[in-house]
C-alpha cells in the first residue's frame, strides 16, 4: 500500500523541530530511522500531516560512556551500538540485547529513540531500559525534563511523550564490572518480534547471596514489565537450583500474557519461566572478572 500524503521538514536544530511539532497541533510526527513509522504509514495506521526528520540535528547520534553510565543519543542506530566495543564492558546487557533486534538491514537504519517512542511490547530496548532503571531526556516547548522508564512506558505503543516533545537521549546507570547478567528471548524466526524475552542482572555479595536483583520481561504484557515477584524470590538468597525454580514460578504467576496468532497465553507464561531459568543459569556461568580485567587494560 502507499502512504497517505504528508508534508516533510528536516530542521537543523532541536528548537526548530519542537516548534514544527507544536505548530502541527498533534498532526505532526517525528521520523528518525523510520523502521516502525514507515510500515504504519504504508498500512494507513498513521496519517500525519507533517513528518519532522531529525537527521540534521547535531549530537543526537552519539554514544557517551563515562562514570555516570551510558548515554545514547536518540538517533543512535543499532549498528552503532554493535560497533561500539566499549559497551562489552560498559553495558554488556545492552550489547547482548541489540544482537536480537530484527535483521541486519533494519539494524542499519533503526534508532534507539524510535524504539522507545514506538514502545512495542516485544521490543528489546524498552525491556532493557525498564529493567535497568533508565531515564529518558525529553525536550519540549517547556524545556527539558527527565522521565524514568517506569513512568515513560504507559502501555502498548503508548508513552508519556506529548505530541510536541522529543526524546533526545536514553541514560543507562553505571554498570559494575562484577555484575551478573543475561538476556534471552524466543521468536519463531530469528529477527522476529519475541514471543517472550527476559533481561536480568544482579550482584553477588561477600556471602554469595543475590543483591539488587532486576528482572524484566518483554512480549508477555501490554508493554515491558518488571517482574517484582521474581526479583523478591531472588533477593538475599543464594543462586542455587531451588532459588532459580522459585523465581521462575513467581514470574509465571505474576504475568498475564495475551493470546494471539503467534502464541496462546499459557504458552507465553510457560516460556517466560523457562527463559528465566535459563537466563539465571547462564548468568552464573559468566566470568565477570574477565570483564573487569578487560576494562583495566
Amino acid at each position: 500500500m502507499k502512504p497517505p500524503r504528508f508534508d516533510y521538514a528536516a530542521p537543523d536544530t532541536l528548537p526548530e523541530a519542537i516548534a514544527l511539532l507544536s505548530a502541527g497541533n498533534g498532526n505532526a510526527k517525528i521520523i528518525s530511522g523510520g523502521q516502525s513509522l514507515m510500515p504504519l504509514l504504508a498500512f494507513r495506521l498513521a496519517a500525519p500531516e507533517l513528518l519532522v526528520d531529525l537527521r540534521k540535528i547535531a549530537d543526537l547520534d552519539r554514544i557517551r560512556i563515562g562514570d555516570d553510565g551510558v548515554r545514547l543519543g536518540a538517533r543512535v542506530r543499532w549498528c552503532d551500538i554493535e560497533r561500539e566495543g566499549r559497551l562489552a564492558t560498559a553495558h554488556p546487557l545492552l550489547a547482548e540485547a541489540v544482537r536480537h533486534v530484527a535483521h541486519y538491514q533494519i539494524r542499519n537504519r533503526g534508532t534507539v529513540g524510535g524504539s522507545v517512542c514506538h514502545a512495542d511490547p516485544a521490543a528489546e530496548l524498552p525491556g532493557v531500559a525498564l529493567t535497568c532503571d533508565a531515564e529518558m531526556t525529553i525536550a519540549g516547548p517547556a524545556g527539558v525534563r527527565i522521565e524514568p522508564a517506569a513512568a515513560f512506558f504507559r502501555g502498548a505503543l503508548v508513552t508519556s511523550l506529548a505530541p510536541d516533545e522529543i526524546v533526545t537521549e536514553i541514560r543507562l546507570p553505571p554498570w559494575p564490572s562484577l555484575r551478573r547478567w543475561a538476556f534471552l528471548e524466543f521468536a519463531r524466526r530469528r529477527g522476529d518480534f519475541a514471543i517472550a524475552g527476559v533481561a536480568l542482572f544482579y550482584d553477588l555479595g561477600a556471602d554469595m547471596t543475590i543483591a539488587g536483583a532486576h528482572v524484566g520481561a518483554i512480549g508477555v504484557g501490554d508493554g515491558p514489565l518488571r517482574l517484582r515477584a521474581a526479583e523478591a524470590a531472588l533477593e538475599g538468597r543464594h543462586p542455587v537450583e531451588d532459588t532459580i525454580l522459585s523465581a521462575a514460578r513467581a514470574a509465571r504467576d505474576e504475568v498475564d500474557p495475551p493470546s494471539d496468532l503467534h502464541a496462546p497465553a499459557d504458552y507465553r507464561r510457560a516460556l517466560l519461566g523457562t527463559l528465566l531459568e535459563r537466563a539465571l543459569a547462564q548468568s552464573l556461568r559468566r566470568n565477570p572478572g574477565a570483564n573487569a580485567h578487560a576494562r583495566a587494560v
